[in-house]
């Protein structure tokens, strides 16, 4: 599904020049999850950024299913991110004022997709991760682990190839972040969904069936996990 191919990343110029990455090469097969570790300032968050269509490297390239991304125009991008790819943050950055499936529903506007089959799609993604009768609560009517799982919803309700999840447990307890592992390990192996995973944490890392492990712009290890959960 992805293939980094020498791929760089460097912001600035002269002598201000930083080096996010440098040369790295990677492939992820359909249906892998793998965690991207790594110390802050390794590289991790933007190799992310870039398998998301959110930012474009500076060398190298970045195919997605044989398609050389960087030869497409921002809009093609968009619409590769739009319908291909999900997100999960660590901040859940969901709308305030809107309830839960109204937050779940949003990727459907931006599709233009009429409102019966766009609240259809999204209680069904609900089911899924576990939020069924919960959905006319306001975010600040849940708890954080149900919150990211509307974020997690609203990631999935597109029914998108991969997800990118970066620190998906971040700002969880470790009750909450087993139940957001478990829930993403069921995505994985019962829907098919791709993962990548950034993350600093060993234990939500040992989930994953490969981990890589990032230091200062480039790969220092990737391996297979043969404890994943």
């Amino acid at each position: 599904m992805i293939k980094l191919q020498d791929l760089a990343r460097s912001y600035g110029q002269g002598s201000a020049t930083v080096n996010a990455l440098r040369g790295v090469s990677l492939d992820i097969a359909e249906g892998e999850f793998v965690a991207i570790m790594g110390p802050s300032g390794s590289g991790k968050s933007t190799c992310m950024n870039i398998m998301g269509c959110l930012d474009t490297p500076t060398g190298g390239h970045f195919y997605f299913r044989g398609l050389d991304v960087g030869a497409l125009s921002n809009d093609q991008r968009a619409l590769l991110r739009r319908h291909y790819i999900g997100f999960v943050f660590q901040g859940y950055n969901l709308l305030p004022r809107t309830s839960a499936i109204e937050n779940v529903e949003l990727p459907l506007i931006y599709r233009q997709m009429g409102a019966r089959e766009r609240r259809a799609l999204a209680l069904n993604a609900m089911r899924q991760v576990g939020l069924a009768g919960w959905e006319n609560h306001a975010p600040n009517e849940l708890s954080g682990g149900q919150q990211q799982r509307v974020a997690i919803a609203r990631a999935i309700v597109t029914a998108p190839a991969l997800l990118l999840a970066d620190e998906p447990t971040g700002n969880l307890d470790t009750a909450r972040s087993l139940e957001i592992m478990n829930l993403l390990i069921h995505l994985n192996r019962s829907e098919g969904i791709t993962i990548v995973m950034v993350t600093h944490e060993p234990d939500m890392a040992a989930f994953a069936q490969r981990i890589v492990r990032f230091k200062d712009g480039e790969i220092e290890t990737d391996q297979l996990n043969s404890k994943a959960a």
